[in-house]
């Protein structure tokens, strides 16, 4: 089975018993804080194409835009910082995996912003790939915080991915 064809399958698999949480979800933002429940931002994506990142909101409306490790946890909303906790946020990814803007599995798009990482990535051939909503270095705890090792461990991901690699990461982060 192709990456593509999994994606599309497994994200619209999560998409029907989920969307109703999402709507559920969406509603309790507006109610605990100002703005949109849904927050897009620009991202890095596939061959360095820009696109928009979707996520349930988890920070307060005027954040600055910057890597999250960046941001003061004072931006973080009573009800975003739960949902970061359960990684319920990223659950309106499956639509950008829909769209063929991210996949399941691959390095986190990171923000036009965070130069050092994007060419650390550049560098490494790493935008030959599609973005995921998970990957080896969320499974092993590596953030951009540190965009070197973090480039790294994206580049040992595209020299090693492949279906049956793709099922343990997807196992790993449900673990």
């Amino acid at each position: 089975m192709s990456k593509r064809l999994f994606d599309i399958l497994i994200s619209l698999i999560m998409l029907v018993p989920t969307l109703p949480m999402i709507l559920a979800l969406g509603i309790l933002i507006r109610f605990n804080s100002k703005g949109p429940a849904i927050f897009r931002q620009q991202r890095v994506g596939r061959y360095e194409k820009p696109f928009t990142v979707l996520k349930l909101r988890t920070m307060t409306v005027g954040t600055p835009e910057l890597g999250t490790h960046e941001v003061s946890t004072s931006h973080v909303t009573g009800m975003g910082a739960f949902l970061r906790r359960c990684k319920l946020d990223e659950l309106p990814q499956l639509i950008n995996v829909l769209k063929g803007e991210m996949s399941l599995v691959g390095p986190r798009p990171c923000l036009p912003v965070q130069k050092e990482l994007v060419e650390a990535r550049r560098s490494l051939g790493v935008y030959s790939l599609r973005p995921g909503i998970t990957g080896l270095a969320q499974v092993e705890h590596i953030d951009m915080s540190d965009p070197q090792k973090l480039a790294v461990r994206d580049a040992d991901y595209l020299k090693s991915n492949g279906f049956v690699n793709d099922i343990v990461l997807c196992v790993r982060t449900l673990l």
